[in-house]
């Protein structure tokens, strides 16, 4: 990796790289090196990185199979790349802490974030290793928790009172739950590299935990949500124009900051399908 440049930024996950353009083609080596530096880091960070909607795509399609999503608005010509465009009149609605598309049979190994428009303050997004979350926990937790699985459902994070709306929203609503039901993973997965262990339970998508009652699923649940949101396992980056942020999914949550509002703020994301949780 030696045109490559790592500053990590917290003890928990995160590291800034510089010395590559996202915009060229990736060769392979160095392909290979970013695949490490995830692994080991959870979140890359690259600064002043202003790459077009085809080359993000391409960027991202060098690690797998990209994910189109059902709801949000995509760029023209570009299904995979999603348009997240948050104002006072379109407020964000990813306001918990959460891994992406959890909902599928393969949620996504990762996504990578684009900024395009920012507001004149506020905006950053704070990533959580779910790894040092996990390693944290007591061991008797961990035994408890060690067999249990949860039902990850796309209603639970895009509701139908709020995108439903319209005809044309119910049209494409419905569509999108009937080609994503519920589905159930580990409430602890394993990294299919690293090998090390993770929570995996997110306040967006996670409905309930199998086989408990409601009142023992909540309670574990929320202690779960909480947990893995502690400061000292999290990472906050302060967007700059043309950044661009590659984040493990399997193992990391994070959550925008919506205190920007009425302003303005649009990224585009291309999000990368992963392997079944085991």
């Amino acid at each position: 990796m030696s045109e490559l440049h790592v500053t990590r930024l917290t003890p928990a996950l995160g590291a800034e790289v510089s010395g590559l353009s996202l915009a060229a083609p990736l060769t392979e080596s160095l392909k290979q090196d970013i695949a490490r530096l995830l692994v080991e880091h959870q979140v890359l960070f690259f600064r002043n990185q202003p790459i077009t909607d085809r080359q993000q795509r391409d960027f991202a399609a060098s690690f797998g199979k990209l994910h189109i999503h059902p709801i949000y608005p995509q760029v023209p010509d570009e299904p995979e790349i999603m348009i997240l465009d948050t104002h006072g009149d379109n407020p964000p609605d990813a306001i918990h802490w959460h891994s992406d598309v959890s909902c599928i049979e393969t949620p996504p190994l990762g996504a990578i974030l684009a900024a395009k428009q920012l507001p004149p303050l506020g905006g950053d997004t704070v990533w959580a290793s779910a790894t040092a979350a996990y390693d944290a926990l007591s061991e008797s937790f961990k035994q408890l928790i060690a067999p249990l699985t949860a039902v990850h459902d796309f209603t639970h994070s895009f509701p139908e009172d709020r995108y439903a709306i319209t005809p044309r929203q119910r049209e494409q609503w419905d569509k999108a739950k009937a080609a994503n039901p519920p589905v159930i993973h580990p409430v602890v997965r394993t990294h299919p590299v690293s090998g090390k262990k993770a929570i995996f339970v997110n306040e967006d998508f996670t409905r309930r935990i199998v086989g408990l009652p409601e009142a023992e699923s909540r309670a574990i649940l929320q202690f779960l949500y909480q947990h893995v949101a502690k400061a000292n396992f999290t990472v906050r980056w302060r967007w700059q124009p043309n950044d661009v942020v590659f984040w493990d999914n399997r193992i990391t949550q994070h959550i925008a900051v919506d205190d920007y509002l009425p302003h303005r703020r649009i990224m585009h994301r291309a999000t990368i399908l992963g392997d079944k949780p085991f």
